[in-house]
């Protein structure tokens, strides 16, 4: 009886990047999606007109994930490194066209993260038509806390998403204020990609987006859901 003799790897694959849940298991990630100026207070900040914007998405790396208590690297190539406290959703159960009615059941849980951007250079990138990949999915640019399972917490919809600089009051505002909530985001998004258990998405941020520096600690926070904190090397 022959045996397929399976191929070597070329060097030993990295181990998956997971994330502790609440409940103290771990959840696999597969693909970090982040929806853009999902709040009107921020779109406005950032001169955009609410009234008028579907939701669109951009990517970060799995691996761009800061784990919960560790230090968040300054990052090269900029000067303005700026912090977006969001409510991030961890999708338990994949499937492409998702209705809105549907959606929540696809979730697993939820996590409070931070969107950090290269601000100057996402700028250059859109005076010059450019993507801004870049700007975005760079090393260490998603802090994240634990996973609080749905199963324990529900599905916010509302309540106090807020962070802090060092102790100052940065940024502060509401779920409900989120001109796509987590179903429409879910249902639109599941529309161009067939979503798969492992994938979160950041579902934006409120107003408030500022600079940090290195030697600054962030905290943030959303109601219901769970805190963050890292310190800026």
């Amino acid at each position: 009886m022959e045996f397929e003799v399976m191929p070597e790897f070329v060097f030993q694959p990295p181990p998956p990047v997971t994330l502790p849940v609440t409940d103290g298991r771990l959840f696999p990630v597969r693909r970090v999606f982040c929806v853009g100026r999902n709040y009107e207070a921020h779109t406005r900040e950032m001169g955009g007109d609410p009234s008028r914007e579907p939701p669109f998405f951009f990517t970060k790396p799995a691996d761009a994930l800061v784990l919960p208590g560790q230090d968040t690297p300054y990052p090269s190539e900029t000067t303005s490194l700026h912090h977006e406290i969001e409510l991030v959703v961890a999708i338990g159960s994949g499937g492409a066209s998702i209705q809105p009615s549907g959606a929540l059941s696809h979730v697993f849980g939820y996590a409070v993260g931070i969107d950090l951007t290269r601000r100057d250079m996402q700028a250059e990138a859109k005076a010059l038509r450019r993507p801004w990949d870049l700007s975005k999915g760079f090393d260490a640019s998603a802090p994240i806390g634990m996973i609080a399972p749905a199963s324990a917490i529900g599905h916010p919809a509302s309540g106090r998403i807020a962070l802090s600089v060092n102790g100052e009051l940065r940024q502060e505002g509401d779920l409900a204020d989120q001109i796509w909530p987590v179903p429409d985001i879910i249902a639109t998004l599941s529309r161009f990609v067939a979503l798969a258990p492992g994938d979160l998405i950041f579902t934006g941020t409120p107003k408030g987006v500022n600079a940090v520096a290195k030697g600054q600690v962030l905290e943030g926070e959303i109601s219901g859901v769970g805190t963050l904190r890292t310190r800026v090397v």
